[in-house]
């Protein structure tokens, strides 16, 4: 459509006929985000009335929450394998406008200082300091103990420029790193922790990341599992996935929202994590 006629189609929104209404909104959300800054354009005119611009609020919010899905969905039917890619979705459900780009470029930043010390020929315990020494040292991550459970907590974006996050946030920009440093380093499902382990051919050890990358063994891992009184997992000492990873933020993010007593957005969130469980 033209812009002059999706601005006609939205002014269309004040009509007092309820199945002109009906009509006119089935039709522009069949349009998509594309129609949304003409919506806020027409949102912030002051002639509206309150009925009208709560409409147009629920239009936007329900055109966002579709990009933020179908986002998630492309991204989980193309392989998942871009976990950058998959955390920026989870992103756009607060911060619509993020674009990719800005974070690709924030990460390379990060990735270009561990980079500037880093050696391929260390041992790999002196590869992991290094990472700990920049990352933790230098750049001053750590972990947001004040509001553990914030949605901010999930929002990559929110993290990388705050320099705080909870276990799996930390672990994905940490991970991140490490992978565009040929690094065997993939994410680990603990149970109320998300840790990362270091595994070749010749060894596997793991790595708390939420306690600035502390190193400890199977021995530790075990003892843990013994404390939460679980059985042992399989999935307890081995890599998981970057779907698993997605699956685990949004698990997060529900938490974190029921806490604050947010029902829509719990209900969101719900149905893009049944969506990635499939």
């Amino acid at each position: 459509m033209k812009q002059s006629e999706i601005k006609a189609l939205v002014s269309l929104l004040e009509d007092d006929d309820n199945e002109v209404l009906n009509l006119v909104e089935n039709k522009i959300r069949s349009l998509g985000g594309t129609v949304i800054p003409f919506l806020e354009d027409r949102w912030e005119e002051s002639s509206l009335s309150p009925l009208t611009q709560k409409k147009i609020e629920d239009l936007i919010h329900d055109l966002q929450y579709e990009a933020f899905f179908s986002r998630l969905v492309t991204w989980k039917e193309n392989g998942a394998e871009d976990l950058l890619e998959g955390m920026w979705a989870i992103a756009t459900y607060q911060y619509p406008e993020l674009s990719i780009e800005k974070l690709q470029q924030e990460f390379e930043q990060i990735y270009y200082d561990v980079w500037m010390e880093f050696r391929n020929n260390m041992h790999p315990m002196d590869q992991i300091k290094t990472l700990n020494s920049v990352i933790f040292g230098k750049m001053k991550f750590g972990a947001n103990t004040k509001h553990f459970h914030s949605a901010s907590n999930s929002m990559l974006n929110v993290v990388m420029e705050n320099k705080k996050g909870n276990p799996i946030s930390l672990c994905v920009i940490y991970l991140l790193v490490a992978r565009k440093l040929k690094l065997p380093i993939w994410g680990v499902n603990l149970p109320n922790l998300f840790i990362l382990t270091y595994k070749s051919e010749q060894m596997q050890f793991y790595i708390n990341v939420f306690n600035r990358g502390l190193v400890f063994s199977k021995v530790d891992i075990d003892n843990y599992i013994s404390q939460l009184n679980i059985a042992s997992n399989d999935i307890f000492y081995q890599p998981c996935s970057n779907l698993d990873i997605i699956r685990r933020v949004l698990r997060n993010l529900t938490l974190a929202f029921e806490k604050v007593g947010d029902d829509d957005k719990v209900q969101e969130i719900e149905k893009a994590l049944k969506e990635m469980m499939k």
